[in-house]
């Protein structure tokens, strides 16, 4: 096992409080609009708030730059985040072995998490579905881990154009809709806004 997948396995032991959800469902948020990675954490702390533990693994994304890592290190230890990519964009066109390497140990861990014996709550795929559409991850791979996963465990997954069969099997499924972004104003990313 892979000595940083092996840290998170020791976090799930030191965690002493065991409450359970009496069913756990499928969330899916997608689309073009801004705020689908922001549904999931802000899901995250509303359990934190009755003492539920909340699994992060983000998918092609990588370092620290991103404000929700910092800030989730101040919710442990009911919310630990794993960053399963490198700190920078994927070349959709040219997908290098590294990228492929980092996202699959993702889905290790997230098939660890969703179907074995720990005491999370809720696990969130973020920008899964981007991982599926560059066909990092097949999307038959997670239909897998759905049918798998505790019934008492909340997956969330996110990320725009999720595939037909994900939202199929999901229970929720909310759409973010773009009808105006201030990109196109060229105003760039903000630091606590978007990053």
């Amino acid at each position: 096992m892979d000595k940083n997948l092996s840290v998170h396995n020791n976090w799930f032991k030191e965690i002493s409080s065991k409450k359970f959800l009496d069913v756990g469902l499928v969330q899916v948020y997608t689309g073009n609009g801004k705020g689908k990675t922001t549904a999931a954490l802000g899901q995250a702390l509303r359990a934190s708030g009755h003492n539920l533990k909340s699994f992060i693994i983000q998918f092609l994304k990588g370092g620290s730059y991103s404000g929700e890592v910092s800030a989730i290190e101040n919710c442990a230890p009911l919310i630990k985040i794993y960053q399963a990519g490198r700190p920078f964009f994927v070349n959709k066109n040219k997908i290098s072995e590294k990228d492929v390497c980092a996202n699959r140990k993702g889905l290790i861990l997230a098939e660890e998490i969703s179907a074995g014996e720990n005491d999370i709550n809720i696990l969130i795929l973020d920008e899964i579905n981007v991982a599926l559409n560059l066909d990092i991850i097949k999307t038959e791979e997670i239909i897998e881990l759905i049918k798998h996963k505790r019934t008492d465990i909340e997956l969330i997954l996110t990320g725009r154009n999720a595939p037909e069969e994900i939202l199929d099997a999901a229970d929720l499924v909310t759409e973010m809709k773009e009808i105006k972004h201030y990109y196109d104003k060229n105003i760039p990313s903000r630091t606590g806004i978007e990053k």
